[in-house]
Formats: structure tokens, C-alpha cells, sequence
């Protein structure tokens, strides 16, 4: 099904072979890209922010000497709008986003119209681009885009002109051949590639480049349904080969000049490949509590879900919906414990699921159909009963995903599967089966585009800022509070000690329940490890009273989401440094960097407890050194603090406390 291979190939007349004498890491489309936008000091083409990051990225920006968004500055909501959830708080950051995209000259994308990554897909991406997102699942690979997903600091450096810094990034050749049978769908492929390459690190903070006579046979939705996930398998970005279902597709769009054919070049060097054989994949299903933890449903089938969910930048794409209403049709979901909700990915392709009749369908079918909407991806909306499993074709099955709340007694879990699997048990009556076993004939679907709804309600400012309008703040929106500079030395209590495997970004501060107070730090702090360590924030709070400051330790934090607040709330309750073996993705660690938190890594045995004391002596003199690390001391014993790689401009940023106050540093120059 999947195949590893560790070892270096070469692209060789459309085939991996082993390399020559002759092969070239500059001749993978990933490198040609790279090096059209800087090599290691990018500039992106186009920015993308959703409802729950794009106020912090605006009022950092600002606090740092924004005057106009120099690129498309693209703020979608599609995980707020849920405004009913919270007051009137979501609605008024929809409102500032309207309001910021006037101003500086940015592009609206309002509530329920699309979905943050299908917008940029239909609008924004095309072939040998870079698109950067604050957004852990910016993904347009199959588009010949090179999607980045980051804390929202890397959108800020953007805004005010300055670059990405990326030291070459491994890149390895995803080998795709032969063809899916009917039943099998895109996510079948990404949950089985997660499967294989996430827990050895394999394609940490690399670049997937996806080729192959297998590519050819698939259509648009399963490429972009694929590449989407490839977030899950701790890679940095992906692209795939481009050819004349691409082109359609992009023309279909009216966007035919962002089409150009891509492909390696002979003579390409990849890293490693993964090789992927489409006709041995089977459903699969990844289990509790990560995408990586998958198996075949075929393994599972006879138990029973009580909710089936197909949503989003994944699921709500249209050969998915249609292939669902297919396998659906003159069928019951019935009128027991199971419940269908569908969630198209956009108004556009909301209307062309009518236009074929797989709204139609699905509604006789009994299933529900919902707005453009992210929730049910990071727990908002379609909350599950207690006890219950829900079946998600969406990105991510983490703990809570799912919008339970396990320290009031309320627990689910959320296993992903295909939308095609999800159809075959709902008209199984809820009981699991893989779609192999469902008898239907597949649709016959065109794909079309109406770009009417976006027409009529998106607002495009961008080159025409209006800087005499003021900005709208409702009552939650409130500004980031001043932090210090870097100390000369460093002394830290550990507030929280976690030795789980992986610490993701969830569990250092919560979605779901606590999207709505992303734009007021100091009340979105007060959810900071509280699923995990509920005694992290009083600790803080005691230890800043008496004016000392706080760190973590976790054995490897940061998986998953890119938000910028798993570090931001940390830093407000007087967070200054993790402590790690490693760190789980490069964004966390930027995003620590950003927010003035110095990202240690340690990697001999930790068994102290929280309260323990960590005194670092000359840090700031180290870190403006360039020093690679340096000691720290608990009590009589001596640690070996390494910083890992760090930019002069990352020690710049930790010297002066955090982005903001770098920028502030620079205009007085």
C-alpha cells in the first residue's frame, strides 16, 4: 500500500531511480519554486488569516508599523461564525475584519461563504505560487502552489515587508501509481500516508513533492483532498505535478494564466520517497486520538457511531459530497441515534451539489445540510452526546476535537473516515462498513464554477486602502499588553512538567469553546493547559504576583494547529522558555521565538516537578553571541541547554522580547 524508502533517488524519465553522479536537488519543483521567491528568505505571493487569527495578526501588524497590506491580505471566517457562542463577541471580529480590509487595502471573505483553504484554492492559488496562511492546514499542492501554514507573527513579518526565513528544506518524492477502485476516496490515501510516515518523523519539516503515472487518474477533488492532509504528517509544505486537469480546473475558474504544466525535471534528487500504490489502498479509519493512528474500517466495521460529519477544507469538497449523495440515494439514514451533517467547502461548490442533485439526495436521505463552516473540525458545532463516537471526514481527531469537555464529565471521541465510508454506515443505520461494500453507481459529475456569491458579497481592497477610516473594536478586542525585554540572566519556575509523548497545540490552549476570546489575550490566557494541567494558569499567576517568571517543560509540544496562542498565552502569564527534547513542528518553536519565549531543547532525563527553580546565567549575552547553548542550573545540577538553530534575526527577536517590540526597536534605528 505504502512503501518507505530512506534512501536518496533520482527522477529519471518519469520514474525514481538511484542517483547519479549528474543528480541535482535544485531541479525538484519544490526548489524551482523556492528559489523563485528567495531561496532562504521568502517573500509569498498572497497571505490567508481565518476569523480566529486574523485580529491578532492585525493588531500586531499595527503595533509594529502597519500602514497598508503591501500583498492580497486575504481574512475569511470561517471558524467564528458561530456568533451566537459568546455574545456578540464573534460578530464584532467579523466586523474589525471588514473593517481592517477597508484600511489597509485587504480582501473580506464574509461568514458562511466559503471555507478559509477553498477560498484560496478557487481564488488565490495556481501554478509555481507560495501562499502563507495562519493556518496550520494552508495546503494547495495540488494546485502547483506551495502552501505554508504558520503562527500568526510570520503573517506579520509579510505585512511589513519583511521575509520567511527558511534554511533548505528536505524534499521527498511521494511516488504515486496505478489507480483507487470504486469505495476508496481521498481520505482513505491521506489517513493511510499519515499512517505510515507520522510517528517515525519521516516527513517532518519537509516538502512532499507528489509525481507519478498515478497522479493522472486522479481528479482535482482527490488531489486537493489528499494534499490537505499532508499537514498531519509534520511535513512543511507539498506539491504535486500539474497537468491538463489542473489546467480545466484553474480555467474553469477564469484563471487560466495561473496555469502552467510542472513536473521534476530529469536529473531531480529527492531526500527519500514515499511510493504510494492506489490500487492496494483500502478504507481506512484513523482512530482516537490522532490522524496517524490509522487502520482499515474494514477492522472496526460493526461498531456502532451515533454522528457522521462531512465538513471542510477536507470532506466539503464536491466529488465527495456527490459520491456520498450517490451511495445515499432512495436510502434512509433512519430515525434512530445516528444523525448526518453536511458542510459544503464553499457556496460555489454548495450550489453545483444542487445543480447535480446530491443535495437532493442527501436531504431525502435524511441527512442535514449545513453552512461553509470549520467547526466541526476543531469542536464547534455537531457537538456529539456523551459517550457517543462521531465518524469525520475533516482534518483532525485530537482529544476534544470534537467539542467534548472531559473535566465536566462530558467525553466523545471522533474517528476519521472518508465520506464515502461515512455514507455507507449512515444508510447502514449508523453500524461501521467500508464504502467497498456499498452497491452504487458512481455519479457522473462536471465540475463548474459560479463565482456569483463571491461577486456579490466578497469585498477586494486590495491596492485601494482607505487610511482615513477608523477601525471597529468591539468590547472583547483588546490590545496585547507590554512584555519585557530579554533579561541578562534568566530564572524560570516550571508551572507545569508534562512527560506525554506528544504535547500538541490543543492541549496548550484549548479550540473549540475558546475561539471566541482569541482577540482579548489575557482572557483567552485563562484556558492555557487547562485540559491537561488545570493548575498551570494559578501557578503563573501566584509566580507573576511576585514578580518571577514561569516555563514548561513537555517532551514534544506543538503538534498539530499553528495557532500563535499556544505561545502568546503563555507569554502574558510570564511564560519565557520551554524546555523540550524536541520540538513537534517548526511553527510552534517560531511561534515560541516570536512571542520572546526561548525554545530550549534537553536531552537527558528531566524528573523534576513543577515548582521547580531554573536559573540560565548570561542569556542574553549567549544568545547575542550566536552560542548553540548554553548551562542552566537546578539547584547543584548542571543541564546542557541547547538553543538549536537560531537566525540572527530570531536572536534579535528573543533579545527584544517578542516581534512587536523588534519592530518598535527598528523604527527608532
Amino acid at each position: 500500500m505504502i512503501t518507505l524508502h530512506y534512501a536518496s533517488v533520482m527522477w529519471s524519465r518519469g520514474e525514481p531511480v538511484a542517483p547519479t553522479s549528474d543528480a541535482d536537488r535544485t531541479k525538484t519543483m519544490a526548489a524551482r519554486i523556492l528559489e523563485k521567491h528567495g531561496g532562504d528568505k521568502i517573500h509569498f505571493d498572497s497571505l490567508v488569516s481565518h476569523d480566529i487569527t486574523y485580529v491578532g495578526v492585525v493588531q500586531t501588524a499595527l503595533a509594529s508599523g502597519l500602514r497598508e497590506f503591501p500583498i492580497p491580505y486575504v481574512l475569511t471566517n470561517c471558524h467564528n461564525s458561530l456568533c451566537a457562542v459568546g455574545g456578540t463577541i464573534n460578530a464584532d471580529d467579523h466586523v474589525f475584519g471588514l473593517s481592517a480590509a477597508r484600511r489597509f487595502g485587504g480582501v473580506y471573505v464574509p461568514a458562511n461563504l466559503a471555507v478559509i483553504h477553498q477560498y484560496a484554492r478557487e481564488v488565490l492559488a495556481g501554478c509555481g505560487k507560495m501562499i502563507l496562511g495562519s493556518d496550520s492546514h494552508t495546503r494547495y499542492g495540488a494546485l502547483g502552489t506551495m502552501g505554508f501554514g504558520e503562527g500568526g507573527p510570520e503573517v506579520v513579518k509579510q505585512l511589513l515587508g519583511d521575509a520567511y526565513e527558511l534554511p533548505a528544506p528536505k524534499v521527498i518524492l511521494v511516488y504515486i501509481k496505478n489507480s483507487l477502485r470504486q469505495g476508496v476516496g481521498p481520505h482513505d490515501v491521506a489517513l493511510a500516508l499519515c499512517g505510515a510516515v507520522f510517528e517515525s518523523g519521516f516527513a517532518k519539516n519537509a516538502i512532499l513533492e507528489f509525481a507519478g503515472p498515478g497522479v493522472k487518474g486522479l481528479s482535482m477533488d482527490y488531489r486537493m483532498g489528499i494534499d490537505v492532509m499532508t499537514t498531519e504528517t509534520a511535513c512543511l509544505s507539498s506539491v504535486w505535478q500539474t497537468d491538463g486537469k489542473t489546467e480545466t480546473w484553474l480555467a474553469l475558474r477564469g484563471r487560466l494564466n495561473d496555469y502552467t504544466r510542472m513536473e521534476p525535471t530529469e536529473g531531480a534528487l529527492y531526500d527519500a520517497m514515499v511510493q504510494i500504490d492506489l490500487s492496494k489502498i483500502v478504507p481506512m479509519a484513523a482512530l482516537p486520538y490522532h490522524p496517524s493512528k490509522a487502520v482499515p474500517v474494514a477492522q472496526i466495521a460493526g461498531r456502532t457511531a451515533g454522528q457522521g460529519v462531512i465538513a471542510g477544507c477536507a470532506g466539503g469538497l464536491l466529488a465527495n459530497i456527490a459520491e456520498a449523495a450517490a451511495i445515499l440515494k432512495n436510502k434512509s439514514i433512519g430515525s434512530g441515534y445516528f444523525e448526518l451533517s453536511v458542510y459544503p467547502a464553499s457556496m460555489p461548490v454548495n450550489l453545483e451539489a444542487m445543480h447535480c442533485g446530491a443535495v437532493e439526495a442527501l436531504l431525502e436521505a435524511g441527512a442535514v445540510l449545513k453552512p461553509c463552516f470549520c467547526g466541526p473540525c476543531f469542536g464547534a458545532g455537531d457537538v456529539p452526546a456523551n459517550g457517543t463516537t462521531s465518524l469525520r471526514h475533516s482534518t483532525r481527531n485530537f482529544p476534544n476535537r470534537e467539542g467534548s469537555k472531559p473535566n465536566e464529565g462530558q467525553s466523545a471521541e471522533v474517528i476519521l473516515m472518508d465520506a464515502r465510508s461515512i455514507a455507507a454506515t449512515a444508510a447502514n443505520g449508523g453500524v461501521i462498513v467500508p464504502a467497498t461494500e456499498a452497491d452504487y453507481d458512481m455519479p457522473a459529475v462536471a465540475d463548474g464554477f459560479d463565482a456569483g456569491p463571491y461577486e456579490k458579497r466578497v469585498y477586494n481592497g486590495f491596492g485601494h486602502p482607505r487610511p482615513e477610516e477608523s477601525l471597529r473594536f468591539g468590547p472583547n478586542i483588546k490590545p496585547w499588553a507590554e512584555i519585557p525585554p530579554m533579561p541578562e540572566d534568566l530564572t524560570v519556575t516550571f508551572a507545569a512538567v508534562v512527560h506525554d509523548p506528544v504535547t500538541t497545540t490543543d492541549e496548550l490552549i484549548p479550540s473549540g469553546e475558546t475561539s471566541s476570546y482569541r482577540s482579548n489575550p489575557m482572557r483567552l490566557a485563562e484556558f492555557t493547559l487547562s485540559r491537561r494541567v488545570p493548575e498551570y494558569v494559578p501557578r503563573c499567576k501566584a509566580l507573576a504576583a511576585e514578580g518571577k517568571k514561569s516555563a514548561i517543560y513537555a517532551v514534544k509540544p506543538g503538534d498539530g494547529s499553528a495557532r500563535e496562542q499556544a505561545a502568546s498565552c503563555q507569554r502574558v502569564l510570564g511564560g519565557t522558555a520551554n524546555v523540550a527534547v524536541e520540538y513537534a513542528t517548526k511553527r510552534y518553536r517560531s511561534n515560541l521565538i516570536n512571542w520572546g519565549i526561548v525554545p530550549f531543547t534537553f536531552g537527558g532525563e528531566f524528573s523534576w516537578e513543577p515548582g521547580t527553580v531554573l536559573s540560565v546565567p548570561g542569556l542574553r549575552a549567549a544568545i547575542k553571541s550566536g552560542a548553540e547553548e548554553i548551562p542552566g542550573y537546578i539547584g547543584n545540577t548542571k543541564l546542557l541547554l541547547k538553543f538549536g538553530p537560531l537566525s540572527r534575526e530570531e536572536r534579535e527577536i528573543l533579545l527584544a522580547g517578542c516581534l512587536m517590540n523588534w519592530y518598535r526597536g527598528k523604527k527608532h534605528e
